[in-house]
């Protein structure tokens, strides 16, 4: 279940002002008129032709180089067409045109959550309910933004306003069931949950939203449970056999996991996600020229899968051929630098191509991160101390 593929629409698209629109279908206008370029581009945005689209806007910006409402709508036509650094900043130098503009702040912060950018995200949804608390969008991105980093508190505290208007959400029901679960609030995520059976009914899709969350809860039984259910009534719902996959890795049952991965390939081929699994398992296994053909096929999929990247790095570790794995282990890295074990992949692989000085940094960097993730994990247990007190004189 990718909770980041739950992005929301509504991107904010501007138009120039009513006094164009009061203009009759008969009147020509002049060629060079910014207004009326503007009018066509927003057309052909509106009825989804984006180069006609772009090439306006462009030609609007010419003429009127000062047109915050232009770049704003070049912007989209730029998110719309997954060129998310482009649309950044477009919306930015709208935003320095005009920052009082309506919508920026919210197409920015959209921009930056397709971008799976969430931190950077969150200022821009946060500005846009400054100006507009009620705002149920901007509550449900910036409270999915908090979720998919972990942070769960501020996550609870932007969407809970909006529970009312979302209380037949399936999706965000179980986002903040998990929410409260992970903050140990059990009656409010039993109640939650409760609003999800209600709202979803006895079916398939309900129970593997069930079985999902409770899988990210560490219960599992209950993941186990819901799980079972939700491949009864459905045995070829996607994402099923995934999670009963995750569950059985979880619980050291390997064949049983790798069943399970394979028939997730066999109804979503185009999911990267069942490959990567299965290629570990065959690697634990010991077998890296079963596991490498998994590996590549989950990156053919998406390339920026650090796990499938190391995957391959490994496999070419133990077949001795470190200066293979090293290019896929420096990617690896790269897309995932808070990874300890990725850093004493690396450092490992750079040890046996008898790069002594690279393997020194690595290991040194993956000795920091697991100080600081073991730092991390027992201030959540025990809290922060208090600084000792001065000793009498």
């Amino acid at each position: 279940m990718a909770a980041a593929g739950m992005a929301l629409g509504g991107v904010v698209v501007f138009l120039l002002g009513v006094a164009a629109r009061a203009q009759t279908q008969h009147q020509v206008k002049p060629p060079d008129d910014p207004r009326g370029v503007f009018e066509q581009a927003q057309r052909a945005l509106a009825s989804g032709d984006y180069p006609a689209a772009e090439r306006g806007f462009r030609k609007v910006l010419q003429l009127d180089p000062g047109s915050a409402a232009a770049y704003v709508n070049l912007g989209v036509v730029y998110m719309r067409t997954v060129r998310f650094d482009d649309a950044i900043r477009t919306f930015q130098t709208a935003k320095k045109l005009d920052p009082q503009m309506v919508g920026i702040d919210l197409n920015l912060g959209l921009v930056y959550y397709r971008k799976q950018d969430f931190a950077q995200a969150i200022p821009h949804f946060a500005r846009v309910l400054a100006a507009d608390p009620g705002n149920t969008q901007a509550h449900h991105l910036k409270g999915m933004c908090h979720f998919l980093l972990d942070e769960y508190e501020p996550a609870v505290e932007a969407l809970e306003p909006i529970l009312p208007q979302e209380q037949d959400d399936l999706d965000f029901l179980y986002i903040l069931g998990i929410c409260y679960g992970k903050l140990k609030r059990v009656e409010d995520s039993s109640r939650t949950f409760a609003q999800l059976v209600r709202a979803g009914g006895d079916t398939p899709h309900l129970h593997l939203l069930l079985g999902k969350a409770y899988l990210d809860l560490y219960d599992n039984s209950k993941a186990r449970e819901e799980l079972d259910q939700a491949a009864a009534g459905d045995p070829k719902l996607p994402y099923v056999h995934f999670n009963l996959g995750v569950l059985f890795q979880r619980l050291g049952m390997l064949d049983e996991a790798a069943a399970e991965f394979d028939k997730e390939i066999a109804i979503s081929p185009r999911e990267p996600w069942s490959y990567e699994n299965r290629g570990t398992l065959w690697l634990d296994k010991g077998d890296s020229d079963r596991a490498l053909p998994l590996f590549r096929e989950a990156l053919s999929l998406n390339p920026k899968m650090p796990l499938s990247l190391a995957g391959i790095g490994k496999a070419y570790v133990r077949q001795s051929k470190p200066e293979e794995a090293i290019p896929y282990l420096e990617r690896a890295v790269e897309l995932q630098p808070d990874s300890a074990n990725l850093h004493y992949q690396l450092g490992q692989a750079y040890l046996k191509a008898n790069r002594k000085s690279d393997a020194q940094r690595e290991m040194a960097e993956a000795g920091r991160l697991q100080t600081e993730a073991r730092e991390k994990q027992e201030a959540r247990i025990s809290g922060k101390l208090p600084p000792p007190e001065a000793p009498l004189p």
